[in-house]
C-alpha cells in the first residue's frame, strides 16, 4: 500500500495525514474483494524497514493501528471478516500486541473473507527467522524441504499469493512475500495507495484473469 507519504506532500499535508487516509481505504478495497470473489486479502502497512523512519512517523502509524482495532473490529467481525497477523509482534507495545491476539482470537471461525494485515513484516526477516527456528529445532538437513520452510514462515497454513498489486509506480518487490510470491503475478499502478479504489482493483483482477500462469512449465502445443 505504496505511496500514502507523496498522496499527502501532493496535498500540502503531514505524512501522516497520508497514513490515516490509506488506512481509511481499506475498507472499501476489503468490500470490493468481497464483491469480486476474492477470499483473501493481504495488505502490507508496515515493514521491517520503516523503523528508520522518523520517530514521529513511526509512533503515528502504532498508535495507527491501535486505532483501527479500536473502531473497526466489531464491525469486520460482524461483517465476517477474519483477522491475522504476518510478522513480528514483539517490537510493539505489550497493550497492542494484546489487541492483535484478541482480535484474532474474536473474529477466528469467520468465513466470509480473510484479512491478513503485515505489520513489522519483511521477506527477509522471515526467512532468517523461520531458517533459526527449523536449527534450534534440530532438524535434519535432509529433511529440510520447500514444505517444511514453509510451514516455518508466518504465513504457515496460508496459500501464496496469487495476485500482488504495487501502486505508486514503483517496479521492485521491497522485500515483500519473497518466498510465497515466488510465482505470483505482479501489476503495478502509479496510482497512490489513498486513490486505489475498486475500479482499479477489477481492473487488476480483469488483467490477471488474462495471464497464463505455468509456474515454470511449458504449455504443451495441441
Amino acid at each position: 500500500m505504496d505511496g500514502n507519504g507523496r498522496w499527502a506532500k501532493a496535498r500540502h499535508l503531514p505524512r501522516l495525514a497520508g497514513h490515516r487516509a490509506g488506512v481509511e481505504n481499506v475498507r472499501p478495497v476489503l468490500e470490493g474483494c468481497v464483491e469480486f470473489g476474492v477470499p483473501m486479502l493481504t495488505i502490507w502497512a508496515f515493514s521491517t524497514e520503516n523503523w528508520r523512519r522518523p520517530q514521529a512517523e513511526v509512533q503515528g502509524l502504532i498508535r495507527l493501528l491501535g486505532e483501527t482495532i479500536d473502531r473497526q473490529l466489531k464491525e469486520l467481525h460482524q461483517e465476517g471478516v477474519r483477522l491475522n497477523h504476518i510478522g513480528r509482534l514483539d517490537r510493539l507495545p505489550k497493550r497492542l500486541q494484546k489487541r492483535v491476539h484478541e482480535a484474532i482470537e474474536l473474529t477466528k471461525n469467520n468465513t466470509r473473507i480473510a484479512l491478513n494485515v503485515a505489520f513489522d513484516y519483511g521477506g527477509r526477516d522471515e526467512i532468517a527467522r523461520a531458517v533459526r527456528r527449523i536449527i534450534q529445532d534440530k532438524v535434519p538437513a535432509e529433511d529440510v524441504t520447500e514444505d517444511l520452510i514453509s510451514h516455518y514462515l508466518y504465513t504457515a497454513g496460508l496459500p501464496d499469493p496469487d495476485l500482488i498489486i504495487r501502486t505508486s509506480g514503483e517496479f521492485r518487490t521491497s522485500n515483500f512475500m519473497l518466498w510465497q510470491g515466488a510465482y505470483a503475478e505482479y501489476h503495478v499502478t502509479p496510482t497512490y495507495w489513498p486513490d486505489f479504489g475498486k475500479d482499479e482493483l477489477y481492473e487488476a483482477l480483469q488483467s490477471y484473469a488474462m495471464r497464463e500462469r505455468r509456474f515454470g512449465a511449458v504449455k504443451e502445443d495441441t
